[in-house]
């Protein structure tokens, strides 16, 4: 299970959300409230937060998330005392508190709203509420039995760490075994094998790179491996001189039928990665030696 939060002005706003119908949303925990309606609990929650003027954020906002197992497997009363858990360790059992089971997705999740300000006017300190969150999440999973983040992180980053390696290997693969003369024949190549290669476009509209996007899954290509950064793969497609001149006078490539041009930091890069090419084409041949 993992566990969010942060501190937000819009109480009212935030609670609608929370209620909202469309998200198959169901209360699974009130704490020192009356109101059966997003507006009633809301005006609870003003009347104690007018005892502190000063604190503009004044609701805590929480999200916790099983993993989608665990998800499947709760039903409203252990999310609610999930919920109940995560106040007593963030010590805001006696706070107004109101928690909502979304299960709009797949992924089942809690908002929890908690009232900032006390009983007594004193508003709840903040520091740290992200790690802090996240920490008392872990700590109640272990004792719910379900699964703490730590475990859920290490199985992402094992998935990804093998998508990342499929994406390589498609990609090595590709540049062996085709003859790519131009970008879009790479991309159509790799599409082929349902990796679909997306320039990454700046805010100045120039082309910094590429993304690969595998099994639900996206990576910046030197994410993936630096063989696949935007310079090192427009520079390995650059084979012939021809390319390589035209892109040294006009740092633009044609992507789909659209000519893009370079960003400065990618441009930079090619053009290096282009001189050594040639150095090492000479080299070879024995050119000038």
């Amino acid at each position: 299970m993992i566990g969010k939060g942060k501190a937000v002005a819009h109480t009212g706003v935030s609670i609608s959300y929370g209620w909202d119908q469309g998200k198959n949303a169901e209360v699974v925990l009130k704490e020192h409230l009356a109101g059966d309606t997003a507006q009633e609990v809301t005006e609870e929650f003003k009347m104690i937060q007018e005892q502190n003027t000063r604190c503009h954020k004044n609701t805590l906002s929480f999200i916790l998330s099983p993993t989608v197992e665990d998800g499947q497997k709760l039903d409203r009363e252990r999310l609610g005392r999930i919920a109940e858990l995560f106040l007593k360790d963030m010590r805001l059992k006696e706070h107004q508190a109101i928690a909502f089971v979304h299960r709009d997705k797949a992924h089942t999740h809690v908002h929890l709203y908690v009232n900032r300000i006390g009983f007594d006017g004193k508003a709840y300190k903040d520091n740290f509420i992200g790690k802090r969150s996240q920490l008392a999440a872990e700590r109640v999973a272990r004792e719910m039995g379900i699964t703490p983040v730590r475990e859920v992180q290490m199985e992402k980053e094992l998935q990804t760490q093998v998508i990342r390696k499929e994406i390589r290997r498609i990609h090595e693969s590709t540049m062996d075994n085709e003859k790519l003369k131009t970008l879009d024949a790479y991309i159509k190549a790799m599409k082929a094998q349902d990796v679909n290669v997306v320039p990454s476009i700046n805010k100045g509209n120039r082309l910094q790179g590429f993304r690969f996007e595998y099994k639900g899954e996206s990576f910046k290509g030197s994410e993936v491996h630096r063989s696949m950064s935007g310079s090192r793969l427009l520079s390995g497609l650059s084979t012939d001189m021809k390319i390589q001149k035209r892109l040294e006078k006009a740092p633009a490539i044609n992507v789909s039928g659209k000519t893009l041009e370079l960003s400065s930091n990618l441009a930079s890069a090619l053009a290096k990665k282009m001189i050594k090419k040639v150095i090492k084409r000479a080299i070879d041949t024995g050119i000038g030696f």
